[in-house]
C-alpha cells in the first residue's frame, strides 16, 4: 500500500493552519519526502522521524519548496540524528545554492548527513526499489516533475509549473496525480504563464488518463473548494484539495 500524506499545501508562503508545500510518500519500509516548504519540517515529525526517511526530492529551490530541508539537516547534524547520508535530489543548480546557504564548504558536516545529488528532466534513480523518474517543469528556476513508481502505485507531482511542462506524459496513467492549481478562474493573455490553474489541473489529469487527481499548491485567495470544483469540470474523475493532514491510500488498478 503506497500512501501519501499532506503536511502543507500553501503557495508561497506558509499560513497560521496550513505549511507550504511539502508531502510525505510511503511505501512498505520507503518514506519520500516530496519538496521541505516552510513549516512541513514539523508536521513530518508528526508523522515518521525524519531521521528514517529514504529520501528527499526538492523540485525547485523557491523558499515555499525548500526551506525546511535546513531542519532536517539541522535534525541530522546537530540532533538525534538518522541514518545518514539521506539521499536528496535536486535539479541543476541548486545543490550549489543549497550548500552556500549552510556555508557548507569542502568537508562540512552538511556533505556528511546528506548526498545531494542534481538531476535532469529524463533522469531515473532508484531509491530502495521504488523508481523515481524527473521531467522539465515550466517555471522561473530550474524544476522538475517527479513521478514515482512504488511497484504498487505510480504517484505523480507537478512542483510549481506553467503549461508547456512534461507533466502530462509524467502522468500518463498515473494513480494519482499531485498537481499545483495556484490560478483562480481561466486563464486570459496576461495570467502568470508559470503556475497553473484549477481548470488546467483538471485538463492534465484528463489528458494523462490518470485515476484520481488531487489540487495543491493554494495561493493567497484561492479557494481549495472552488480549485476542485474547477478542476473536476475539466477532468471529469475524481478530485480532492490537499488539505494539511489528509492522508490519500493509493492502489494500483490490477
Amino acid at each position: 500500500m503506497t500512501t501519501l500524506t499532506v503536511l502543507g499545501s500553501s503557495g508561497g508562503s506558509p499560513t497560521r493552519t496550513n505549511p507550504a508545500s511539502g508531502y510525505l510518500l510511503t511505501s512498505g519500509a520507503t518514506s519520500i519526502w516530496l519538496d521541505a516548504g516552510t513549516g512541513t519540517f514539523m508536521a513530518l515529525s508528526g508523522h515518521m522521524d525524519p531521521g528514517t526517511l529514504s529520501a528527499v526530492v526538492i523540485s525547485h529551490i523557491h523558499v515555499d519548496h525548500c526551506s525546511d530541508l535546513f531542519g532536517l539537516y539541522g535534525y541530522l547534524a546537530h540532533g538525534p540524528s538518522g541514518n545518514v547520508p539521506i539521499p536528496v535530489f535536486v535539479p541543476q543548480g541548486a545543490a550549489e545554492h543549497l550548500s552556500a546557504f549552510a556555508r557548507a564548504g569542502e568537508g562540512h558536516v552538511f556533505h556528511t548527513v546528506f548526498d545531494v545529488t542534481e538531476v535532469a528532466p529524463g533522469d531515473e534513480v532508484d531509491v530502495a526499489g521504488t523508481k523515481l523518474r524527473f521531467g522539465k517543469a515550466i517555471h522561473t528556476v530550474p524544476a522538475l516533475v517527479t513521478r514515482v513508481e512504488t511497484g504498487d502505485a505510480v504517484v505523480t507531482y507537478s512542483g510549481d509549473t506553467g503549461p508547456g511542462s512534461d507533466l502530462t506524459g509524467l502522468a500518463n496513467g498515473a494513480d494519482l496525480l499531485l498537481c499545483e492549481a495556484s490560478i483562480a478562474g481561466e486563464r486570459v493573455g496576461d495570467t502568470y504563464p508559470y503556475h497553473l490553474t484549477a481548470a488546467e489541473a483538471g485538463s492534465t489529469a484528463k489528458a494523462a488518463r490518470v485515476r484520481r487527481l488531487v489540487v495543491t499548491h493554494f495561493a493567497n485567495g484561492v479557494d481549495p473548494a472552488t480549485a476542485v470544483v474547477e478542476a473536476k469540470d475539466t477532468f471529469g474523475g475524481p478530485v480532492d484539495s490537499a488539505m494539511p493532514g489528509a492522508s490519500f491510500m493509493i492502489e494500483e488498478e490490477r
